[in-house]
This record gives C-alpha cells, sequence and structure tokens, in this order.
C-alpha cells in the first residue's frame, strides 16, 4: 500500500513537472510579444483599406517608424514567429481619424509593455531603440491628427 501511495505521488509529481516545462507560456518577455501585437494592429490601422485612398508620406513615414521598432524588438531575440499581417481585424468602414485614434492608443500601449525596466544589460539598447520608433511613430500620428482636426 505504502508502495502504491509512494509510485502515485511520484507519477504525479512528474506529471506536473511535465506539464510546466511543455507548457505553452509566453516566453521571458511577454510584455514584448504584447508589444508586437499592438504595433502589427497600429501599423494595420495605418495603411491603406481602402482602394480610393492614397496614403500620404507621413502615414508611410509612421508605418516605418512601426516596423523599426518591431526589428528592434524580434533582433531582441523577442519573436513570436508571425508575420505582420497577424494583427485583430480592422473595421473597414473605420474612418480616417478613427484609425488614427486607434494606432495612437495601440503605440502608447506598445509603448508602456516595453518601457519597463530592462534586467538584461544586452537588451537595452535594442529596447530603447524600438522605443524611439515607436515615439516617433507617435508623434507622426499625433502630428496627422492636428493636422487634419481630427
Amino acid at each position: 500500500m505504502k508502495t502504491v501511495r509512494h509510485c502515485a505521488l511520484l507519477a504525479l509529481f512528474v506529471a506536473v513537472c511535465a506539464a510546466l516545462t511543455f507548457a505553452d507560456e509566453p516566453g521571458r518577455h511577454p510584455a514584448y510579444l504584447h508589444a508586437l501585437t499592438d504595433l502589427r494592429h497600429a501599423r494595420a490601422h495605418l495603411e491603406n483599406l481602402a482602394p480610393t485612398y492614397h496614403m500620404d508620406k507621413e502615414e508611410q513615414h509612421a508605418i516605418e517608424e512601426i516596423d523599426r521598432a518591431i526589428d528592434e524588438i524580434k533582433r531582441a531575440s523577442i519573436d513570436d514567429g508571425k508575420n505582420l499581417n497577424d494583427h485583430p481585424p480592422v473595421d473597414a468602414q473605420m474612418e480616417r481619424r478613427g484609425r488614427f485614434h486607434r494606432a495612437l492608443e495601440l503605440l502608447d500601449k506598445a509603448h508602456n509593455d516595453i518601457a519597463r525596466e530592462e534586467d538584461d544589460p544586452s537588451v537595452r539598447g535594442l529596447r530603447d531603440r524600438a522605443l524611439h520608433h515607436i515615439d516617433e511613430a507617435h508623434r507622426i500620428v499625433d502630428h496627422l491628427i492636428v493636422q487634419n482636426n481630427y
């Protein structure tokens, strides 16, 4: 009886260890993964959604800054393997004003996700460059909102 209990306890311990080992955890920096999702989503809000809509140079510049921020995060080896088109759906009926405001919200979320203190010194520079690109994209979108009286 004692042996059966010990075997059952050992089996339970092994099962718990296996579950923890193979669990689908987000990685060492889950905030960076959230930031990647937010950046892809913000990018989608700035992309040309209507066939008759012409994207101006500032919108393109904001998208390029978002792409650079994504690249910096990926170079920090925090890559979720998703492509730029893997983001929550964007409401195709949303007006340009709404898309710009939603992009700002997402850029703010991405900034807040990765602005936390970084304990790995080798990643701090990458994080800081990503923050710079996010902030630059934010500045551009904010300027577009003011410029267009949105």
